[in-house]
């Protein structure tokens, strides 16, 4: 081996003995800390259930022109997040018995009165004489707290013209009615 030769060999060496002393020596002070986290939605739940906690039934039969019935609804905030509005919807099917209404829709002579018991006695605030097929995207309710309750109570009255309605005699309405709750706007948390 000639001499140039061992003395890079030998500089190599050198460096890379010089570099494991170098590395291993090589020290910091170093500290971690962790936070545990949790990120858990809330629930969004609108129960609904009568004054007497049954079932809701708005189902009447032999309903002529002039009749009225009262029904009661009880809102019940059963989530943890507050409700921003409820919103109701009416969906229907028309039972025409005879075949004979033509354009005529049964469901346009069940009027829908909505009163709220925090307002004056007979004072309806929320809707007042509207057709039941003219429901719609309604907000009937609005800033439902956790744990709150509202109670709406419900007229519905077939109208009476004062002509003859004969064409609605024995006809049905089968409806569902939708209650929709929005949570409130979200917030800087």
């Amino acid at each position: 081996m000639g001499i140039k030769k061992k003395l890079g060999m030998g500089i190599m060496t050198a460096a890379l003995g010089i570099g494991f002393i170098g590395g291993g020596t090589f020290a910091y002070f170093n500290d971690t800390e962790n936070t545990d986290n949790t990120f858990a939605a809330g629930t969004l739940d609108l129960g609904l259930s009568t004054n007497e906690g049954g079932n809701l039934d708005f189902s009447v039969e032999n309903l002529k022109p002039g009749d009225k019935m009262y029904r009661q609804v009880r809102l019940i905030n059963e989530g943890s997040l507050s409700i921003k509005d409820v919103m109701l919807n009416v969906d229907y099917k028309v039972k025409d018995v005879k075949g004979d209404n033509g354009n005529e829709d049964f469901a346009s002579q069940i009027y829908v009165t909505v009163y709220d018991p925090q307002e004056p006695a007979g004072t309806p605030v929320i809707i007042d004489n509207v057709p039941l097929n003219e429901i719609n995207d309604l907000v009937i309710d609005e800033n439902l707290a956790v744990g709150n309750r509202e109670i709406l109570t419900y007229q519905f009255t077939f109208l009476d013209t004062g002509e003859q309605q004969n064409i609605f005699q024995g006809d049905a309405l089968d409806v569902t009615f939708t209650y929709e709750a929005s949570q409130q706007d979200g917030e800087l948390r």
